[in-house]
């Protein structure tokens, strides 16, 4: 049986995970049963560990498989499951997919100062031509890139955070160093294509679909202290909200 065609232009560890979504499917391999080795199915797919990874990682993101520390990866749904963010309060990213058992990783891109689009100077409250602090990452959930995200800081507000790591969680440096009270977030959110910079980044094509979601979040004094611009995965993830109750209007 071949499961990886070296003719089709579908990446490698796309032609696997489809493979084995659809052995799962099958039953081949049922809910709750372990997966053969990750040395094992890179044999039987003719790859190696970190193409085999990947397609595992796929799997994962989807909530199809969970990796067991020293156990192995185990089969968890037979249907895929969206990643879920929730906006009924401002979340951390990391503790989002600790939740479901998928494995975190963030990739620092850019950090530094930079004058800011005209649309993030507003949201911050200050003049367009003042700098402010930028930090660009790749947010992955078991080696798949999930995210991508800009981060724009007052300076005057976090003067020093680049000196830090910044690939965990920025809310935890906010509010544990610099002793910010993160009080409210405003967020809105659209469908976009990506463009080939980002799409390349989270290994889609070029105008792949994408959900951005833009966030200003507000400390205790009603001040604007983040702009935050995400480019979720299309693919990968729904967002929920909790509505209140319905009233009839007279």
């Amino acid at each position: 049986m071949k499961i990886v065609d070296l003719n089709n232009p579908i990446p490698k560890y796309l032609q696997i995970s489809a493979w084995l979504r659809e052995s799962i499917l099958v039953g081949r391999y049922a809910t709750g049963e372990k997966l053969p080795s990750e040395i094992e199915l890179a044999h039987m797919c003719g790859v190696n560990r970190n193409t085999l990874r990947q397609a595992i990682g796929e799997l994962t993101a989807q909530g199809m498989l969970k990796k067991v520390k020293g156990l192995g990866t185990f089969v968890t749904a037979s249907e895929p499951v969206a990643l879920k963010h929730k906006l009924n309060r401002i979340s951390s990213f990391g503790r989002e997919l600790h939740q479901v058992g998928i494995r975190e990783k963030t990739r620092l891109l850019e950090r530094g100062y930079e004058i800011p689009p005209k649309h993030v100077a507003r949201s911050l409250a200050l003049t367009p031509d003042s700098r402010v602090i930028a930090v660009r990452r790749l947010r992955s959930g078991d080696d798949l890139p999930l995210i991508y995200e800009e981060t724009y800081l007052p300076v005057d507000l976090f003067n020093g955070i680049l000196d830090m790591d910044l690939t965990g969680s920025m809310y935890e440096i906010f509010t544990r160093v610099f002793k910010a009270e993160l009080s409210r977030c405003e967020q809105t959110i659209r469908a976009v294509n990506l463009n080939k910079k980002i799409a390349a980044l989270l290994g889609l094509k070029a105008n792949g679909a994408a959900l951005y979601m833009e966030s200003v979040t507000y400390n205790d004094c009603n001040m604007p202290v983040e702009v935050l611009c995400c480019y979720f995965r299309g693919d990968k993830y729904a967002f929920e909200v909790e509505l209140g109750q319905y009233h009839l209007t007279q």
